[in-house]
């Protein structure tokens, strides 16, 4: 039996997939699908079981390329291996999904074989901040799915949904909130500028982001707990002990579809949407199968069915989409939403853990 959180911790710890769909020759699919294969990193759990069983077996149909799977291991070890490996001419997985700081290191080192867009028919629908560059303009990946943190309340506690981020700071609230416990996962720093600042670029300059720590030292009195075991808090705003946070919206919405007295709200200032790229190792040798891959997995069909059975938020525009209101409402949010600083936690995240502590948590 899958638990609710099970059923989500793929959504943000997602960080590798990959490959897209064209048509091809009319050959028999098993034949076609010993020709052509690809390896495509995917974070266990869940996650990996819904595309073993809703997304692969479609696209090899499609397509007549066979996808193995690879679980990869969270957190940058990943990052870590497919360098180690790229260095050796060797590849692991040829596309995995990355987080948007992973992507980054990566370019550092040219890890990312650049991808091709006039090879991909469907990336037109891209939301352009789902395309992930080089400095020098080189699309070094695609986005493959994205996720939102919102600010979630329990229901018995809080009968009317706040509307702004700014009730972490409500002195009305003491006590009562359970927050991300890291600076580069919680972009609380980032909620704080669109909410106090205007906007993210108020982090530009290290006096901003030290104004940003002082604003968001203001709320220390109001938490409850600074959570890394997200079980811990998803339990704790399900009974009402600790009632209002941030949450991941669709680990949420299971919640309150399951009879729990939870909502998860999109704030004014919008939710915070973090996002994972496909992402081809330049060790790889199936270019010409990833581009493929890619492509079909830019299809609105393709991200409407993930949307549906995987709960990821899509990264094409909506209108491409057939999801009804109801289902793009369990997935995303139409207002424009805050989005993570990630060359902060790639250039300054000593610094910023340091400060994170020092200011915030400790």
């Amino acid at each position: 039996m899958k638990t609710i959180l099970d059923k989500a911790v793929s959504r943000r710890n997602l960080l590798a997939s990959g490959l897209a769909a064209t048509s091809m020759l009319a050959m028999p699919s098993i034949l076609r699908a010993q020709d052509k294969s690809l390896k495509v990193g995917v974070y266990g759990g869940y996650f990996k079981d819904s595309f073993d069983k809703n997304v692969f077996p479609e696209f090899t149909k499609a397509t007549g390329i066979a996808v193995e799977s690879v679980a990869e291991p969270t957190g940058e070890a990943w990052l870590v291996q497919l360098e180690q490996a790229a260095k050796a001419g060797q590849a692991p997985a040829d596309l995995s999904m990355m987080s948007q700081v992973a992507m980054l290191k990566g370019q550092a080192t040219e890890l990312w074989t650049p991808i091709d867009t006039a090879k991909l028919k469907n990336a037109s629908g891209l939301i352009d901040r789902f395309v992930n560059k080089y400095p020098d303009g080189r699309v070094a990946g695609v986005g493959a799915v994205a996720w939102y943190i919102t600010l979630v309340t329990n229901t018995d506690v809080f009968k009317e949904a706040p509307t702004s981020w700014n009730a972490l700071w409500d002195p009305a609230n003491a006590d009562k909130l359970g927050l991300l416990a890291l600076v580069s996962n919680s972009f609380l720093l980032e909620v704080t500028a669109k909410t106090h600042f205007g906007d993210t670029n108020a982090l530009d300059t290290e006096e901003g982001l030290l104004k940003a720590f002082e604003k968001l030292a203001e709320v220390k009195p109001n938490v409850r707990l600074w959570y890394r075991d997200e079980a811990q808090f998803e339990q704790a705003l399900k009974s009402g002990e600790i009632p209002m946070g941030q949450y991941y919206h669709d680990v949420t919405g299971l919640a309150a579809a399951d009879g729990f007295p939870v909502r998860s709200t999109f704030p004014k200032e919008g939710g915070i949407q973090d996002s994972g790229c496909w992402a081809l190792s330049r060790a790889s040798k199936k270019a010409e199968e990833a581009h493929i891959f890619i492509d079909y997995m830019c299809q609105p069909a393709i991200q409407a069915l993930m949307s549906r059975k995987v709960g990821t938020a899509p990264t094409i525009k909506r209108e491409l989409l057939d999801l009804t209101d109801k289902e793009f409402a369990a997935v995303a949010s139409d207002i424009e939403p805050i989005t993570p600083r990630y060359d902060l936690y790639q250039t300054k995240s000593d610094w910023l853990n340091q400060k994170w502590t020092e200011l915030i948590v400790g």
